[in-house]
């Protein structure tokens, strides 16, 4: 597995993370899906030690998967997995708790020191604020940092990470937390990494950035036939995008001109989508949620950067194709 540098952090990581939002399992808040259908316990915990076997040692986690159970597992592993070779990264911020808004200095405690159980370790590599909902005027983000700022002064986190669906707010609230690490949503259709201004804030500082959903759910890959329906608790049954058949179509053709274009890789697809996220992007990775063996293989085999008209025409063919369902996950962030 190809490593980069995680910007300041000097830390060697994976081009390709390890997102476990699906190890959570099903959820609902206020009966609405967050959650993934599909997950076990056992298959689980046999995805992670095979990710480890295959390098790909950059665990992303967060304490709202599955209320705890995501962390949970990744704890239930250190007998197979040697906890110090795992760069291990959670959040705090989506569950407000019995508070009135996100970001309660004492829920904020409360979830880390439950991270830290459910985990089973000392230290957190890299603890994320979770999004940047810090109030109107940002006025609730000064009591959490100092206390983020507190856990790291004594010796609980190593790094600061700052994370949201949106670009433009970690931009905004980026001088303010001077993150370590920033993490934010971006994949060849969805982008608005250098229009927001992160791109440039990244490299100015020397920033590390992780890209989440950067196949879209694996929606990008291609490979559906047809709608498709998913268990109760899984966020994906919200999304129009699932159930468009014009749009699964030319996908799926996507991946075809994919395959043709990078028929020298073992994953094509993979390798194009994931790589053109890279290209432009020294001190980033792509966080890839991996709920089985034949994913960890696949992931294992991805992570070069493309040159750049490889990656030009990667995002050309996939924005020419994507472009119907941006109304639809605007609506979807929203909600989130």
């Amino acid at each position: 597995m190809k490593t980069v540098r995680f910007g300041r952090t000097g830390v060697e990581v994976p081009a390709v993370g390890l997102g476990t939002w699906s190890h959570g399992g099903p959820n609902t808040v206020h009966g609405r899906p967050v959650g993934w259908y599909g997950a076990t316990r056992d298959e689980t915990r046999r995805t992670l030690i095979a990710a480890h076997r295959e390098g790909i040692v950059h665990w992303d986690t967060a304490d709202v998967y599955g209320d705890g159970v995501a962390e949970e597992l990744i704890g239930e592993v250190w007998d197979d997995v040697p906890r110090n070779d795992v760069f291990l990264a959670s959040k705090v911020g989506w569950d407000p708790g019995d508070h009135r808004h996100y970001y309660h200095p004492a829920q904020v405690r409360r979830q880390f020191e439950r991270s830290l159980r459910n985990l089973k370790t000392d230290v957190i590599d890299l603890y994320y604020l979770h999004h940047c909902d810090f109030g109107p005027e940002g006025e609730y983000l000064d009591d959490a940092l100092d206390l983020i700022y507190a856990f790291r002064d004594e010796g609980k986190i190593r790094y600061i990470g700052l994370s949201d669906w949106k670009c433009e707010k970690i931009r905004r609230y980026a001088d303010r937390v001077k993150p370590d690490v920033v993490q934010c949503y971006r994949n060849v259709v969805d982008d608005t990494y250098e229009s927001s201004g992160l791109k440039d804030w990244v490299d100015a500082n020397d920033v590390g950035v992780a890209f989440f959903s950067p196949l879209k759910h694996a929606l990008l890959l291609g490979l559906f036939e047809g709608p498709v329906t998913f268990g109760e608790g899984d966020h994906r049954s919200s999304l129009p995008e699932f159930r468009d058949y014009s749009l699964i179509r030319r996908l799926r053709n996507c991946r075809r001109e994919m395959k043709e274009r990078f028929a020298d890789q073992e994953e094509p697809v993979l390798h194009g989508l994931i790589g053109a996220l890279l290209a432009d992007s020294p001190s980033g990775c792509a966080l890839v949620g991996q709920r089985n063996r034949a994913h960890v293989d696949a992931a294992a085999k991805a992570g070069d950067q493309l040159d750049r008209d490889a990656a030009r025409w990667v995002r050309q063919l996939y924005q020419e194709n994507g472009r119907a369902f941006r109304a639809s996950w605007k609506t979807f962030q929203q909600r989130v």
